[in-house]
């Protein structure tokens, strides 16, 4: 792996820490924003054609997803908490698919 890319997983990792760290307990977890894996995979895929691009393990064992859409711009983070539940953390438009490039930061020390 090289700098570069480590420093992208740096980013990714962080950008994904913030989300939950502003999101520590799923809005609604109780409540109308979580549902079965399978219904909110199926309802962000059929109703907005979000697919997944990207994945991490955050804190308490809770799996945190990005779903975005090139084509409707759509975009939706979810995390699954170990009992199954995917909860609906946040959503947006105007998504961009983005690897920028980051090798201005290769000699950065890590």
């Amino acid at each position: 792996m090289t700098k570069t890319q480590m420093i992208a997983n740096i980013f990714y990792a962080t950008l994904i820490g913030a989300v939950l760290m502003l999101f520590a307990e799923p809005a609604g977890a109780q409540g109308t924003n979580c549902g079965p894996r399978a219904d909110v995979l199926e309802r962000l895929s059929a109703g907005y054609g979000e697919t997944r691009r990207g994945i991490g393990l955050g804190s308490k064992n809770r799996v945190v997803e990005v779903f975005a859409s090139p084509e409707t711009g759509s975009w939706t983070v979810t995390v699954t908490l170990p009992d199954g539940r995917t909860c609906l953390v946040a959503s947006g438009q105007s998504w961009e698919d983005r690897m920028d490039d980051l090798a201005h930061l290769a000699d950065a020390e890590i």
